[in-house]
């Protein structure tokens, strides 16, 4: 499926600090949409319905998986996580750059349907780094943590069939990466022809 808009797909474990790398990225980068996830965990701390994920129950992903109604969707940590197809969709259709922020299940989903979906994998530096900053955030019991890191040991191999791999030891380097991974997807001759088919079709290159 190829559309005028740029899909990028970014995964990583748990407390590798995916959300807090994304969230700055769509502040830095107006041309970047999010596309929000339906879940049917409940919500942490100060999310908001429609804001970080649409919270549903089991019932309701349930029928929207029989409808169709999901690009990709996987059970991650015990609850189901799905990606809206007509949201993504329409925004790539008409021009726009999409972020999904999934597990990487979801991902290689989305890289069947989508051949230029750029895949984008966040690392911790370290199991320690990453065991502290579950830690840290204070959002999980000790079993929940233990559960997260086993997770993250059988999540962290599929890095390799990623497109590209961001090492977040220091954020604002992190950033940077995620930035420039972006803005060069933007600029390959094909997401350039896609996008400025126009100019292509004028200077004869298509």
């Amino acid at each position: 499926m190829e559309t005028p808009g740029n899909l990028f797909v970014v995964a990583a474990p748990s407390g590798a600090g995916k959300s807090s790398l994304v969230n700055a990225l769509l502040e830095l980068d107006s041309h970047l949409a999010l596309s929000v996830s339906h879940t049917t965990r409940a919500p942490r701390g100060q999310e908001q319905h429609g804001r970080e994920y649409w919270f549903v129950d089991e019932t309701e992903f349930r029928a929207m998986v029989a409808r169709g109604e999901f690009f990709e969707w996987a059970q991650v940590h015990g609850h189901l996580y799905g990606t809206s197809r007509k949201a993504v969709q329409a925004r790539l259709e008409h021009g726009e750059d999409v972020v999904l922020e999934i597990d990487w299940q979801g991902a290689l989903q989305i890289k069947r349907l989508f051949e230029n979906a750029v895949l984008i994998f966040i690392l911790p530096p370290s199991w320690d780094e990453l065991r502290l900053r579950l830690t840290r955030r204070g959002e999980d019991h000790p079993e929940a943590i233990e559960e997260r890191m086993a997770n993250a040991r059988g999540e962290v191999p599929h890095a390799r069939d990623f497109d590209f791999v961001i090492i977040n030891a220091l954020f604002e380097t992190a950033l940077f990466d995620l930035k420039t991974v972006v803005h060069s997807q933007r600029l390959k001759y094909a997401a350039q022809q896609r996008n400025k088919s126009q100019v292509f079709a004028a200077l004869n290159l298509i």
